[in-house]
């Protein structure tokens, strides 16, 4: 795209010069031959600083709110009043706006946006409409395999967000699903897309270091209501009242007035089942996930899928068929279930005591036989004052704690162990033995497992859904449920 057309769809003042714009970024790292450099005044770096380096690696022309006093371009400039949104507005037309050619459903929140996200398509795959998904775990294209961004895109920025929507194009889909998280929308990740759909968790006080207030808050997360035609909100979470006014919604919840109404909540050793009053009318469901918080998520995701045509049969076996998020509280089918009855592995990314609490508290409400743990702690300068609270959290929860390996990097392992043990025992008034120590993870998956029986849990916790563990003098590949599956496999 010629500059001055960028510009012209920019709305912004045009420069003499009119090259050839190929990219648009706002990291001088990134920048390639044919780069439009956006110069973002952040709180620590001015982008203006960089401009000679800009040019000398190719860039053709500077976006900015202003050139520094004293400071001159080396490059055209063009000027505009937030550099944020001049960003995501030209990585949009760069790309061709590939959401006005999707449906794209947005996910919004404080908690249950990944596990709604990932419902969401799954039961739209369901119903036949190929669909992708851009979360924090990561993205898929249709084919449904979980990719990564390069390590060097921690949080996708609007130009990778706009690639990504690009290629969920050309590799077939006809809608997508996406997270939206407060900072997305705050620093203008997600600006310049076409929504069709908002879904609305719940909000509770977060982030608040970034945003300042609960209100501000409130408001990021608001922007995506206020930009999409039809929003899915819920009904039992107080900040909806100040939602539903702002357009076409559905309600959904355990509230009276939800339009999509969930009842007869049953929770047990394989997931969840209850009852469902919808506008397609009354219906049974089944969830296999733990966790009774699920249901609302589920809620979200059919009356989201529903507006884009989903029927209750392929929503009922979207939802019995959904293997979870990826090391979020993700459930490994036993392989023997059928015949001796099921051992429940769970693989979950709980690796604080906090989060490992959570976790043994939530299994041990459903678990009829023994409940066991496999945990880590991870190596170098990362924490090391979690790992005695982790033993001793363990050893309380859980009948039985494998203590093993994760991620152990520059600390002996046999170090980091002995911690974990030293937590686990306990105050001298109460020695604590139901713990072991296996170094290796693959042993001590397997000896946990070996050992379970019918009713029985195992937790796989801290990996979730990482794809390598690095060791002292190495990093290998890592995948938890392949692992579990394997281990369940053997003979017993």
């Amino acid at each position: 795209m010629k500059l001055h057309d960028l510009a012209h769809e920019l709305k912004l003042p045009a420069p003499d010069e009119n090259p050839e714009v190929l990219s648009v970024t706002h990291n001088a790292a990134w920048v390639t031959p044919g780069s439009l450099f956006v110069a973002i005044r952040g709180a620590k770096f001015d982008g203006h600083s960089f401009l000679t380096e800009v040019a000398n690696k190719g860039a053709v022309a500077v976006l900015g709110e202003g050139l520094p006093a004293g400071v001159a371009s080396p490059l055209p400039y063009l000027r505009a009043a937030d550099a944020r949104a001049a960003l995501a507005d030209a990585a949009a037309a760069l790309s061709g706006h590939p959401s006005r050619k999707l449906q794209v459903i947005g996910v919004t929140g404080t908690d249950g946006k990944t596990t709604t996200a990932w419902l969401t398509v799954h039961l739209l795959r369901a119903a036949g409409l190929p669909s992708g998904l851009l979360s924090t775990v990561g993205y898929q294209l249709p084919d449904g395999l979980l990719r990564h961004f390069p390590a060097h895109f921690t949080t996708p920025e609007a130009p990778q967000v706009q690639g990504n929507l690009t290629r969920q194009l050309e590799a077939g889909a006809g809608a997508v699903v996406l997270e939206a998280s407060s900072h997305a929308l705050a620093l203008e990740r997600v600006r310049a897309i076409d929504w069709n759909v908002a879904i609305w968790t719940q909000l509770t006080s977060e982030h608040l270091d970034f945003h300042g207030s609960v209100e501000s808050y409130f408001a990021e997360k608001r922007k995506l209501i206020e930009r999409a035609p039809f929003s899915v909100l819920n009904a039992d979470d107080p900040w909806t009242q100040r939602l539903a006014e702002l357009g076409p919604h559905v309600l959904y919840g355990e509230a009276a007035g939800a339009d999509w109404r969930v009842s007869e909540i049953s929770e047990g050793q394989g997931g969840l089942g209850f009852t469902v009053a919808s506008p397609l009318g009354q219906f049974k469901a089944e969830l296999p996930m733990i966790g009774r918080f699920n249901v609302h998520n589920a809620l979200a995701a059919m009356a989201a899928a529903a507006h884009l045509g989903a029927t209750v049969p392929q929503l009922q076996a979207g939802l019995a068929s959904f293997r979870g998020v990826p090391g979020r509280m993700e459930l490994v089918p036993d392989p023997y279930s059928d015949r001796a009855g099921g051992r429940r592995v769970v693989v979950d990314f709980a690796h604080t005591p906090p989060s490992l609490e959570k976790a043994l508290s939530t299994l041990r409400a459903t678990t009829a036989g023994r409940l066991s743990v496999v945990i880590g702690s991870a190596g170098g300068p990362r924490d090391p004052s979690k790992r005695a609270p982790l033993g001793e959290v363990a050893t309380r929860l859980a009948d039985l704690a494998i203590f093993t390996e994760e991620d152990s990097r520059g600390t002996p392992i046999n170090n980091i162990l002995a911690e974990m043990e030293r937590g686990a025992a306990g105050p001298s008034a109460d020695k604590r033995t139901n713990f072991v120590s296996i170094p290796d993870r693959r042993e001590a998956i397997q000896h946990t497992i070996a050992l379970a029986r019918s009713g029985d849990t195992v937790l796989l916790a801290g990996k979730g859904p990482e794809d390598t563990m690095e060791r002292l003098h190495e990093t290998v590949a890592w995948n938890e449920v392949r692992e579990a599956t394997e281990a369940l496999a053997l003979p017993r």
